[in-house]
């Protein structure tokens, strides 16, 4: 196999639908594994050749697709997941960007749009692996020694590459936008996540605590993203090359 070529883990129980995506994948110049449980996918993970992404049903038959994406990022996998299902509530879509996913696509979908969403997924990831130095130190975040280049979704943390799914970058994002000024969870929920009048801020203050492991010099102490009680979260930045520990 050419080393360039693309690989894909796609898991999904449904057998005509997965020889389906199987062979369009196929066509698009991508090579495919499938996996019909979880447990399989866990064998072929563990392969020495890594996946650049990972298509993930929610509904499989030996676990919950949500459950087995959170234990992929508990487990350090950084590799991009686009989550299928055939479940449209908010509330699922919240749980799956929750549980670490980068995207999500409620079944019955456009194929087109599916392969649309791959492709960008991937650019995101090749640009995570680029090291050169940005351009455009605008859109540069130094953050202690983390560097988060925002155009290009490159984080780097002393030189080392660390994956942030988009919405923990639109999350950073907005705290780097507004340093210093104490954020209500409604308006992060508004601006960040586009959800208006959502009774729910847990999601909030779970990607608020991811962002405490990625950066904070002690997340059990934070100093970088504080809790302002009853009001809602402020960022104060780290000073560039203060050390995480």
């Amino acid at each position: 196999m050419n080393e360039s070529t693309i690989r894909i883990l796609l898991v999904e129980d449904e057998d005509h639908l997965a020889a389906g995506l199987k062979l369009n994948f196929e066509l698009e110049g991508y090579a495919v594994d499938v996996a019909a449980t979880g447990r399989e996918a866990g064998r072929l993970l563990l392969a020495d050749q890594p996946y650049d992404a990972i298509l993930l049903d929610v509904t499989l038959p030996d676990v919950d697709g949500f459950a087995l994406c959170q234990k992929l990022r508990d487990a350090g996998n950084t590799t991009p997941v686009l989550m299928l299902t055939a479940r449209s509530a908010l509330g699922d879509r919240i749980e799956g960007l929750n549980a670490g996913a980068d995207d999500y696509l409620t079944k019955p979908f456009v194929l087109e749009e599916l392969l649309a969403r791959v492709r960008s997924l991937i650019r995101r990831r090749d640009w995570g692996r680029k090291t050169e130095t940005p351009r455009n130190a605008g859109n540069v975040l130094r953050l202690g020694e983390a560097v988060v280049d925002f155009d290009t979704h490159d984080v780097r943390m002393r030189g080392e590459p660390l994956h942030l799914t988009k919405l923990e970058l639109d999350l950073l994002r907005y705290f780097a936008d507004n340093p210093g000024r104490v954020l209500s969870r409604e308006e992060l929920q508004q601006e960040v996540w586009k959800l208006h009048d959502y009774p729910s801020h847990r999601m909030v203050d779970n990607f608020i605590m991811r962002l405490r492991r990625h950066f904070e010099p002690d997340p059990r102490n934070p100093v970088v993203f504080l809790s302002v009680r009853g009001a809602g979260y402020k960022f104060v930045p780290l000073a560039p090359g203060s050390g995480v520990a």
